[in-house]
């Protein structure tokens, strides 16, 4: 059965527990989960992209990312992963479910020593402070199993926070390096608790090893009018500490290339700390997945042989071996090709895009379906019918059924 490649990019206007109205779009949903190690019942916010629940295509796994100060940043960052995951963009970044953590405690959870007080320049509370690693151990040991038993994941894990939450970021990389696969660490607060946490990474990052890790730095311009980056290296105000510590973070990265850590620092001269967040996360998406897109020309869509379906085989081979399990090109994308060559005669073509969609989804209505078009469109009445048998053993369809009927003479 033919499927539109375009699908409908939902922008979030409200997220619900419970679904979707005719009053309402929904992106997500409110679930929750009761910790014993933070004692408290945490509210999360989940996004599950839409092919998960198309009724035609087989049903896939997706990376996770994992966002810190869900309540702020969840809406603009599935909307980001939808619009880049989206075949007709080239698919910067796979689709991937977004888990938000809202907040509860905010200073007690993302921070990683109990401080006193913090420069001028916070305003929050520091009484609770310091309860980053049992936070940290609540998503190791609670959140994450939680997620992987009642979504569909893939094991590949992104870890994303801004401010305290970047400061999370990074006490996750220190000390918990394979965590997650990637991490993006948002102008973060490196300048907490005396420089606590900065001084710990600069020894890790000289002496612990990184392979196989991703992290974006972003950095905000958070200077007064004339003081530039080169200015604020010799000032001792707590003003510039922040940036001042940012900037010492990024010299260790630069200086210790032996730990195999991939990174990218990347100064956002005019954004300030609280607008820095969408384009950090933009860039550290094509970063993080600069192997992942595909290119395909105009030659690609001309040519008669098999040779672009075996260019989609052995790029998601290669984006397999990055993301260090199977990746399997989508489905929709498959078979939008293999339309694509069924509609201007290119047979050989057209069977190679739908034999793989068999091959990699065999519980697919739709997988079954395609081959039973392309069968009837050369003229293989019996393998026609036998693949639209299949396809209706999965799930009953009225266009399917009439062209079963026609086939079979009634």
């Amino acid at each position: 059965m033919k499927r539109s490649l375009f699908s409908v990019l939902f922008i979030a206007l409200f997220c619900s527990s419970n679904g979707q109205n005719d009053n309402k779009i929904v992106i997500g949903k409110i679930d929750s989960i009761q910790s014993r190690i933070l004692n408290e019942e945490r509210k999360i916010m989940v996004y599950i992209p839409d092919g998960f629940s198309a009724a035609d295509f087989a049903r896939q796994r997706y990376p996770v990312v994992y966002l810190l100060d869900g309540e702020a940043h969840f809406i603009s960052v599935v909307g980001m992963i939808q619009q880049l995951s989206e075949v007709n963009n080239n698919m910067v970044c796979p689709k991937m479910i977004v888990v938000g953590i809202p907040n509860i405690d905010r200073t007690k959870d993302l921070t990683p020593t109990h401080a006193d007080a913090g420069p001028p320049y916070f305003y929050g509370s520091s009484k609770t402070s310091g309860g980053g690693e049992n936070f940290i151990s609540f998503i190791e040991k609670e959140l994450m199993p939680y997620i992987d038993a009642h979504y569909p994941t893939a094991p590949y894990k992104m870890l994303i926070g801004h401010s305290f939450g970047g400061l999370t970021v990074m006490q996750t990389l220190v000390h918990h390096t394979g965590l997650f696969n990637a991490y993006v660490s948002i102008d973060p607060s490196m300048w907490w608790d005396n420089q606590h946490l900065l001084k710990e990474a600069k020894k890790a990052i000289a002496e612990k090893k990184f392979q196989g890790t991703y992290l974006f730095l972003g950095i905000a311009n958070t200077m007064d009018d004339g003081i530039n980056l080169k200015k604020v290296l010799n000032d001792t105000s707590s003003i510039t500490r922040h940036i001042r510590s940012l900037l010492a973070l990024k010299r260790y990265f630069e200086i210790n290339k032996q730990n195999g850590l991939k990174y990218m620092v990347k100064y956002y001269d005019n954004d300030s700390h609280a607008s820095v967040p969408l384009i950090t996360e933009y860039d550290a998406l094509h970063f993080i997945f600069n192997y992942y897109p595909i290119k395909i020309g105009f030659k690609d869509f001309s040519d008669t042989s098999t040779a672009l379906p075996d260019k989609c085989e052995r790029h998601f081979s290669n984006v397999s071996k990055q993301m260090g399990y199977k990746v399997t090109a989508p489905e929709q994308l498959m078979n939008h090709q293999g339309y694509d060559a069924l509609n201007s005669k290119k047979f050989k073509k057209a069977e190679r895009f739908f034999k793989y969609n068999i091959d990699n989804y065999p519980g697919s209505f739709n997988a079954y379906d395609s081959m039973g078009d392309y069968y009837q469109a050369i003229g293989d009445k019996l393998n026609a019918i036998s693949n639209f048998q299949k396809a209706l053993s999965i799930k009953e369809d009225a266009d399917t059924r009439k062209k079963l009927k026609e086939l079979q003479g009634g």
